[in-house]
């Protein structure tokens, strides 16, 4: 079951997390489809203020662990906490915000890149789901803040793949998110998109947000995460992008197969 009564509290100032302190403790999670464990003994502390990778190939639990952390789906044993509290109540008080795959939503739906940005906006409404100004104040600084104002008014089918990842992210600013998760942020954009995504998450986690990134990207992490956590069904290896996108340990996360990016750069040390 999920609890958080073993968890430790991280400590804060003002109600957001101290930079360095931890934002995300998961011990010994199991998670289980049937007779299948998705999941199967994960240890994983994620501090604040800090940009971090999950790696590991299709079908290593990398969205079952992204569900566990949204409170989606139910444990069958271990521990996980956000913020020192169930995720459930955590995703309820919008501290905690997603960004899908491009492949999860349904960009033929007519909405434009602001309307999406207030969907952020909406838990903290009344049943009318009418912007009151300090609402519209946050939707305009979160456009901002992700260099989307110009394009606020635009189709969000209409924009690039990286606009669109940016579009989710200031979704989750104009939240109050304190930590974004990312699902392959980097999947179908070009190389200056990646850079001003990199650039935006940076950012974002010097000013105090902590940042989880799901991707398979061995190339882009180096320049994006301060931390590595390699998954395969458990975190097989953590640490900086110099220890762990190594031979060895990607080795044990892709099931024995170790990516030609982590022999160029193995080389090249």
């Amino acid at each position: 079951m999920s609890t958080t009564d073993t968890a430790p509290r991280p400590a804060t100032s003002a109600g957001t997390p101290i930079p360095g302190s931890p934002v995300v403790t998961v011990r010994d999670l199991v998670v289980s489809y049937g007779p299948t464990r998705a999941l199967d003994g994960v240890d994983l502390t994620i501090d604040a203020g800090r940009v971090h990778g999950l790696i590991g190939m299709n079908g290593s639990g990398k969205s079952t662990l992204f569900k566990a952390l949204m409170g989606l789906v139910k444990p069958t044993s271990g521990t996980v906490a956000l913020f020192g509290e169930d995720p459930r109540q955590a995703r309820r008080r919008g501290r905690v915000a997603y960004a899908p795959q491009d492949e999860d939503v349904d960009y033929a739906f007519p909405v434009s890149v602001r309307e999406v940005v207030s969907m952020g906006r909406y838990g903290r409404l009344r049943s009318t789901r009418r912007l009151r100004p300090e609402d519209r104040t946050a939707v305009d600084e979160a456009l901002e803040r992700c260099e989307l104002t110009d394009l606020a008014e635009r189709q969000i089918g209409a924009l690039s793949g990286g606009q669109r990842k940016r579009a989710f992210v200031a979704r989750g600013l104009a939240q109050g998110a304190e930590l974004l998760l990312l699902d392959e942020p980097f999947a179908g954009v070009d190389k200056r998109s990646e850079a001003t995504i990199t650039a935006l998450l940076r950012g974002l986690a010097a000013e105090g947000r902590t940042i989880l990134v799901s991707t398979h990207d061995l190339v882009a992490v180096p320049a994006l995460c301060d931390e590595l956590a390699l998954i395969n069904r458990r975190i097989v290896a953590q640490g900086t992008p110099d220890e762990t996108l190594r031979p060895g340990p990607l080795g044990e996360a892709f099931g024995g197969f170790v990516p030609v990016e982590a022999l160029r750069r193995e080389v090249a040390a």
